[in-house]
């Protein structure tokens, strides 16, 4: 399993060339893309060209440290001159003309796009069961999923289908997946990376980061994508952190970390899961943090609000998918028809339930009742941690409250598949980083996912644990054998 520092140190020595570590990415995406449907798009001619422009970058000396790596991007964020589907229909053409400005920044100094990962359409879902290219699969067990929304792009990465993934995060599509394929994913604080150029689920919560085979990796990718963006109002001004020093440090003694009591409660979480979690946080303890609990009181009404605010925004943000503007039109006499039939065709079933669900609650006589509601609790929730942050430097938790379900188990039931985010939404809805690394294995030998949560902009605390917390684990080299 090959790592950015590993990479960018032998494309620095020749060990290898850009095009010759482009082309094995090619051929082991084009191998295992079958069995996985990790990738919607592979794009082996761009991926050559951008390669071989890194290898004179890297013969003159001007290599940054993504030049001439391969990576993998979500489908739901944009690549200027590569198909960009967000996993519907109703952009089954669609090539945009610009990039996101976070791929930009990676393109910029030869990073190499092997192809976009196949996701749920527009980031609507758990499981990746909601690609209208059909589901993305997991590669410790072929019947079971990924995790979503992000499925592909986890997929992939722990196939060794790329190096590392950018990924989009609203309510845990980056962290879900990670701990359900068992690689390390980041979702960072609102407004700390640019969301110019990601197709939009709920503007209030989208944020976009890494996935990758270690956090090391991760701390080198933030150092490269984050910052202000001029395009995108809600990025901060503040400075970005040298990530790759601040989590080399040794956790000292004094650093303390929270476990919520809530979370730990919470009925449907897997004794297996659990009990990973557990040995996990005695780890941390070996190294010398405290471990104290904590409360989080209103943890149990995240998901509900959640599920008000998202849908809300949804159905706001896909307005603009008419198949007028852009994208796959129904050709038909009447224009009400185009409309109709283009976002019949165009959306899968759970999209055209958040568009009706979020109308419905920004409607006259409702917006009040729910959607304002939700937005007083969602409040009330981002108080909760602040509070809490008052007391420790980060807060521990599972990922998600099971391991990898089968495909199909829960795509019939959307309320129990929305339940999947109990553990990763509420941090959502606050704005503040998440981290998922791998922490162990259950009985059938699907990965565990450990979270670590801090304040905001506080990236560089949860790193800092993370990584220290690799040096002295095994569980992030583990691979699936395909």
């Amino acid at each position: 399993m090959m790592t950015i520092a590993q990479a960018a140190a032998d494309l620095r020595n020749k060990t290898i060339s850009a095009v010759e570590l482009t082309q094995q990415y090619l051929d082991r995406a084009k191998q295992y893309n079958g069995a996985l449907n990790a990738y919607i798009t592979i794009s082996e001619d761009a991926a050559l060209a951008a390669a071989q422009d890194a290898d004179g970058s890297l013969a003159r000396g001007e290599a940054g440290p993504l030049t001439g790596i391969p990576f993998g991007v979500k489908d739901a964020i944009c690549t200027q001159g590569i198909r960009s589907t967000g996993a519907a229909k109703i952009l089954d053409n669609y090539i945009p003309p610009y990039d996101a400005t976070v791929i930009a920044k990676i393109r910029e100094q030869g990073g190499v796009i092997v192809g976009k990962q196949n996701c749920d359409t527009f980031g609507h879902g758990a499981s990746n069961e909601n690609s209208q290219y059909g589901p993305a699969k997991n590669p410790w067990n072929l019947s079971k999923v990924p995790g979503g929304s992000s499925g592909g792009s986890s997929a992939a990465l722990a196939a060794d289908m790329c190096v590392y993934s950018i990924a989009e995060d609203t309510g845990g599509s980056i962290r879900y997946p990670a701990a359900f394929c068992g690689v390390s994913g980041l979702r960072p604080s609102y407004g700390r990376n640019s969301r110019y150029g990601i197709m939009p689920m709920a503007s209030s919560l989208d944020t976009v980061g890494p996935m990758a085979k270690t956090v090391e990796d991760i701390a080198i990718i933030m150092e490269q994508i984050a910052g202000q963006d001029r395009f995108d109002a809600t990025t901060l001004p503040n400075p970005v952190p040298k990530y790759t020093t601040d989590i080399a440090v040794e956790l000292q003694p004094g650093m303390t970390v929270g476990l919520p009591k809530e979370y730990f409660e919470m009925e449907g979480l897997s004794s297996e899961v659990a009990s990973a979690v557990e040995q996990a946080i005695k780890q941390f303890e070996s190294l010398g943090v405290t471990v104290k609990e904590v409360s989080l009181p209103h943890t149990k009404y995240a998901v509900a609000t959640y599920y008000i605010i998202v849908p809300s925004e949804d159905s706001s943000n896909l307005a603009r998918l008419d198949g007028i503007r852009y994208g796959v039109r129904h050709e038909t006499e009447l224009l009400k028809d185009v409309y109709m039939r283009s976002r019949a065709q165009g959306f899968p079933d759970e999209v055209k339930r958040r568009i009706m669900i979020g109308t419905y609650a920004l409607s006259a006589g409702y917006y009040d009742a729910y959607y304002k509601k939700a937005q007083k609790v969602r409040t009330l929730i981002k108080q909760d941690f602040e509070q809490v942050f008052e007391e420790v430097d980060a807060l521990i938790t599972p990922t998600a409250p099971t391991t990898a379900f089968g495909l199909g188990e829960k795509s019939q039931d959307p309320l129990e598949m929305y339940l999947s985010d109990v553990f990763v939404s509420p941090s959502a809805l606050a704005g503040i980083p998440g981290l998922s690394v791998p922490c162990g294995f259950d009985s059938t030998g699907m990965p565990i996912g450990l979270q670590i949560l801090g304040p905001r902009l506080g990236e560089s605390v949860i790193l800092q644990l993370g990584h220290q917390y690799q040096q002295h684990t095994d569980w992030h080299t583990k691979t699936p054998s395909l």
